[in-house]
């Protein structure tokens, strides 16, 4: 396999303007750990060290301001974890440390994560005053039967309580669901599907349950259905949400019109991103090169690295011969694809670099192209791991 930024020997990078900049926000505690989970998160155990874990955050991004001097943030997303076992109070202040440190578009997309177990009505509506715009609750499933066998702390009627209180108080909301679980039949993933639509979500992200490494499912796996079902769980998924209006733009996820996440449309078409907290990864692009790091996972090292000026775990600037793949792992995901332009805008290489493998697998059926768009076929979206493989370097 050709390496695709062969042949040019030396050459480094040149992005004549930074593509925009999101901003992400990690907070690592859970009421209880999941067993499919593999993210970075920790139970917690006793009381939120809250105040302590703001001033980490606050520090944190004043020490990577240099990074991003002159930028605005188009888009905020706290992740967990769980942030909504913040308080009104912390998240309020959290919002108010970060945003006059580092400059806001005025319409920033402001997205918190919440889990149905720590719904109040109050808190969300607080959270709205504070700042928050848009809402993304784990649902993962509205029957109780495949909650326990999830591991989740909530149950049915909880989870129809959240998405309620959800739609009372935030007019942009997702819902979370997971498809393939163990003893799931086809009917039973659209009645989740149905069950969510019931409550007015303006976006829906449905991702199949997977055994990812380091994870008890991973160690003591259920019964999944088998490969073929699941296929068909997911075309019936995707079918049933078209009739609903829902537009199917990426991989996972699925949004009325005017309504897909910009946060992670920034991600898939290869976007800047800064990451605080635990565990955070970023992605920052300078004039002639592209910069990866990863804050200490662990939430006390990492809140005494960052109270000490040094949050910042692994730090590298991405190899040349990796930003194709790289590019291509995000823009593919995106149902329609992305403007050929796009990849000499963020990636600071030349089309020229990637134009041999670009031939290969368009011959082989996995994308489609024009003079002015690149997209991955429905083969292509269907076998995305064989795609990108092609790109990777030797």
């Amino acid at each position: 396999m050709s390496t695709p930024a062969q042949g040019l020997p030396g050459q480094g990078i040149r992005v004549a303007h930074p593509p925009p900049l999101s901003l992400y926000v990690h907070i690592p505690w859970c009421v209880r750990k999941c067993p499919y989970c593999d993210f970075n998160s920790h139970e917690l155990r006793g009381e939120l060290p809250e105040t302590r874990y703001i001033e980490a955050l606050v520090a944190d991004l004043e020490a990577a301001l240099p990074w991003v001097w002159g930028r605005r943030v188009r888009s905020v997303f706290l992740g967990g974890g769980t942030p909504s076992l913040l308080s009104e109070a912390g998240l309020e202040a959290c919002l108010t440390a970060l945003r006059t440190r580092l400059p806001w578009e005025p319409e920033a997309e402001i997205t918190l994560e919440a889990n149905p177990g720590t719904f109040e009505s109050a808190r969300f509506a607080a959270y709205r005053e504070a700042g928050v715009n848009r809402l993304s609750v784990g649902i993962q499933s509205f029957s109780d039967r495949h909650l326990q066998a999830l591991g989740r702390i909530h149950d049915a009627s909880a989870a129809h309580r959240a998405a309620e209180i959800a739609a009372r108080h935030f007019s942009n909301f997702n819902l979370d669901l997971m498809f393939g679980l163990p003893g799931q039949s086809p009917d039973e993933a659209l009645a989740d599907v149905r069950a969510a639509l019931s409550h007015g979500p303006t976006h829906l992200s449905c991702y199949q349950l997977t055994l990812e490494p380091n994870t008890p499912f991973y160690h003591r796996p259920p019964v999944l259905p088998e490969h073929d079902l699941v296929a068909g769980m997911e075309e019936a998924i995707a079918a049933w949400l078209a009739e609903a209006g829902f537009g199917h733009y990426e991989t996972s996820a699925y949004a009325r019109p005017g309504f897909r996440c910009a946060h992670n449309l920034n991600y898939w078409t290869f976007g800047d991103y800064l990451g605080i907290g635990a565990g955070a990864h970023s992605k920052l692009t300078l004039q002639d090169r592209v910069v990866r790091q990863m804050r200490h996972r662990h939430p006390e090292a990492y809140m005494k690295g960052a109270l000490q000026g040094n949050a910042v775990q692994e730090s590298h600037e991405v190899d040349l011969a990796d930003l194709p793949f790289e590019f291509m792992m995000n823009a593919m995901r995106l149902c329609e694809g992305v403007p050929l332009s796009l990849y000499e805008q963020r990636t600071g290489l030349s089309l020229a670099t990637v134009l041999p493998v670009l031939d290969r697998v368009e011959a082989l059926g996995l994308v489609a192209r024009d003079w002015q768009t690149l997209r991955p076929t429905v083969r292509g979206q269907r076998f995305l791991n064989e795609l990108l493989q092609h790109f990777l370097p030797e």
